[in-house]
């Protein structure tokens, strides 16, 4: 649908969405649209009211799916919407008069540091490039809690060595300077080396490349992850939004500032930061049950 194509086309150009965004909005409208072919015989998305809208929620619901993300396909479609509006495409939203689901505040996922810790000694040195490489991505994403677009999207030239920092362009577009230790500049320099050798007399195309050259892709990242932390927990999830959590909670334990956390994150606000209070809250009462002779006594 061409008012979909705009609708994407301002995600990206104007609000500076990520791909990975715009590409889950895309997704979602596609969905609902194909709920009102087949369910609804109405192909209109464009003129879809309240009734038809609240019908396809409670179809999500009766699948299964959680809250939290009918919340979100809720929100692409108020947002979709509120665009047609402003481009006089229709007078109303009908998501107006849609509320969002009661969710649960689940707390992030994330690896004891002595996990992460046996993970990256156990590592040991890595000599050739592919495996410079896998632990470079670790690294990264636990030295610096960048997120996975910004990991693929870091160039050379991001990095200061004299300064010992990084420069990561997060959501909208929004700048961030994040310091990087000394061992971190050192894998990175082996990294390098290893890359050159590896490709002479053949270009790459990007800071972190596949073994064929190409810039690396989510997928292979999550896999990278997957392998990895495998190792050393047994937690579901093993993704490389897990190792994010994980940079963040580690600070937290060891008594960093709250706002300093937001910063380091990109965050827009402190509330996307403090749920990880609620990890590290989690954390002392699990030390209490533990430890304290009084815990178990009923």
């Amino acid at each position: 649908m061409p008012e979909i194509d705009q609708f994407l086309k301002h995600l990206n150009f104007e609000k500076r969405y990520s791909p990975h965004t715009v590409r889950a909005y895309h997704t979602d409208l596609l969905q609902f649209q194909n709920h009102l072919t087949t369910i609804l015989t109405h192909a209109d998305l464009l003129h879809a009211d309240t009734k038809q809208i609240r019908t396809w929620v409670m179809n999500l619901l009766d699948s299964g799916l959680s809250s939290r993300s009918i919340n979100r396909k809720i929100t692409v479609l108020r947002r979709f919407y509120r665009f047609a509006q402003q481009q006089g495409l229709r007078s109303d939203n009908p998501v107006d008069m849609i509320h969002g689901l009661k969710t649960g505040h689940s707390l992030p996922v994330f690896v004891e540091e002595r996990q992460m810790d046996q993970l990256l000694i156990s590592a040991g040195p890595q000599e050739d490039f592919p495996g410079l490489r896998d632990l470079l991505i670790i690294e990264l994403l636990y030295g610096t809690g960048i997120r996975l677009s910004e990991l693929i999207a870091l160039n050379e030239s991001d990095i200061d060595f004299n300064k010992a920092q990084i420069k990561v362009m997060g959501k909208r577009s929004k700048e961030r300077l994040l310091p990087i230790p000394e061992p971190l500049l050192e894998l990175i320099r082996s990294y390098l080396a290893a890359r050159q050798k590896y490709f002479t007399g053949h270009e790459t195309t990007g800071f972190l490349v596949t073994n064929k050259g190409q810039l690396i892709y989510p997928r292979m990242v999550y896999r990278v992850v997957n392998s990895w932390l495998s190792l050393v927990t047994s937690v579901s999830k093993r993704s490389p939004h897990v190792i994010r959590h994980t940079y963040a909670t580690h600070l937290l334990n060891r008594g960093a500032d709250l706002n300093a956390i937001k910063e380091l994150l990109g965050h827009a606000s402190l509330s996307a930061t403090q749920i990880y209070t609620h990890t590290g809250f989690e954390k002392l009462k699990q030390v209490y049950r533990q430890a304290h002779p009084r815990a178990h006594t009923k």
